[in-house]
């Protein structure tokens, strides 16, 4: 055989997958295809999830709950909680979650939202009610890149931000109208909540707007300073400018930058109102129902990453968004067991093929998305009980040696026609 067959033989074998099949030497598992949680040390992962089973404490602490709150303990009508994360162009499955949330006719009036980041962007509306979910859905399924952010080029290089969320500004223009400061002050008087989250740049601290409040001040600033903490929340540092609030400190003047209060905190819950006199405690939640929606995936895609120092710097930051979310969903999930709330977690589901970045604010992409959570609500499989890290295939792998098998621990989707969902390019 010449070296021209020879060639072509060992191509063919290559680009075919045939026996025998030559990778290039230290090609790692993800850029072979495949799926990095399913490669265990059979002895070592068997020892591991029998030793750190946080499953366990997710039973210990469901008994706990049943022990401490017994059935028919609450002493007034159900109250709800409603806290969205950020994630950027995810959020448009917390928008089809919400959205389809309305069409099953099950979907409570909550008592109190919070949001974070683009979850901020969605908190007004979703608290407000089914009356604003089709300014939702044209949020999240017909605004492009083109609507959010404008690149700035070289010039953002050597400026605050690299791109200028001014687009994004013209749409809650459009969005907060007075009507809509109207409706919010209307519901902050019932007792209902709005809170929404930022970071001052500077400060480096987390803070918490109650934006019913600020509608009920009846100030010619008031829409303005609501939008500037909804530009403010969803600002990436670095991507987007900041935005600047002028303060008084003890008669003083002053100027805040705030950017995305996913910096500091990924989501965040705050209790229902009680009124004085009402009756009830002020730490009393055990009769309350606590909805988290995670706007992306709990755990991070395998992806290869370039070996390019600001690609492998960009991929860890990446990664430790990941965990810092999971890391607050554990934390609202023993706040809830200690106290009785129920808790009731969604993202998007470990399988579905979502965008690797959050930024990309594609109309066809986020509609699959945003079907995704419409899809989920209508299989009543939207809602899981736990926190992550206690379900199948969610517990750290563990390795004694470098001596691999393949064995699922991921999870397949399920999908169904109602509702179809428009498959991501």
């Amino acid at each position: 055989m010449n070296r021209a067959a020879l060639g072509a033989v060992l191509l063919g074998l290559i680009v075919t997958g045939g026996c025998g099949t030559l990778r290039p030497q230290g090609t790692s598992p993800t850029a072979a295809g495949l799926n990095s949680n399913n490669l265990i040390d059979p002895v070592a992962q068997a020892e591991g999830d029998r030793l750190g089973d946080v499953g366990e404490f997710h039973r210990i602490a469901q008994r706990f709950r049943k022990m401490a709150y017994p059935e028919g303990s609450e002493t007034g009508p159900r109250r709800t909680a409603l806290a969205l994360s950020g994630g950027g162009a995810y959020g448009a499955y917390s928008a089809g979650v919400l959205y389809g949330w309305t069409k099953s006719g099950t979907r409570p009036n909550f008592d109190v939202v919070t949001g974070i980041s683009t979850g901020s962007l969605i908190a007004p509306l979703a608290f407000l009610g089914p009356k604003y979910d089709e300014q939702l859905k044209r949020f999240y399924t017909q605004l492009g890149k083109d609507d959010i952010f404008r690149i700035l080029g070289l010039r953002g290089l050597f400026s605050e931000a690299f791109a200028s969320n001014a687009p994004l500004a013209r749409q809650l223009d459009i969005m907060v109208t007075p009507e809509m400061i109207t409706d919010l002050a209307i519901e902050h008087r019932k007792g209902r909540r709005l809170y929404v989250g930022t970071t001052v740049r500077d400060a480096r601290r987390f803070v918490v707007w109650d934006i019913g409040a600020i509608a009920c001040r009846g100030q010619a600033d008031d829409s303005d300073l609501i939008k500037s903490v909804l530009i403010g929340s969803a600002a990436i540092p670095g991507f987007f400018p900041s935005s600047a609030i002028n303060v008084t400190v003890d008669g003083q003047p002053y100027q805040e930058h705030h950017v995305d209060g996913g910096t500091s905190v990924s989501v965040f819950f705050r209790p229902p109102y009680a009124a004085p006199n009402s009756g009830r405690r002020t730490d009393d939640f055990a009769d309350t129902d606590l909805y988290v929606i995670v706007a992306g995936k709990l755990y991070a895609d395998p992806d290869v990453v370039e070996t390019n120092a600001i690609k492998i710097a960009l991929d860890s930051v990446s990664t430790v968004a990941y965990a810092q979310t999971r890391g607050d969903l554990q934390r609202i999930y023993f706040i809830a067991m200690l106290t009785g709330m129920s808790y009731n977690l969604a993202s998007i589901p470990e399988a579905y093929p979502a965008p690797k970045s959050n930024t990309d604010f594609d109309p066809v992409i986020m509609t699959g998305m945003f079907n995704e959570g419409m899809r989920q609500v209508c299989q009543g499989t939207v809602w899981r009980k736990s926190p992550p890290g206690v379900e199948p295939g969610e517990s750290p792998l563990e390795r004694a040696g470098t001596t691999l098998i393949t064995s699922p621990r991921s999870q397949p989707s399920t999908r169904s026609d109602c509702w179809t969902p428009a498959p991501p390019k």
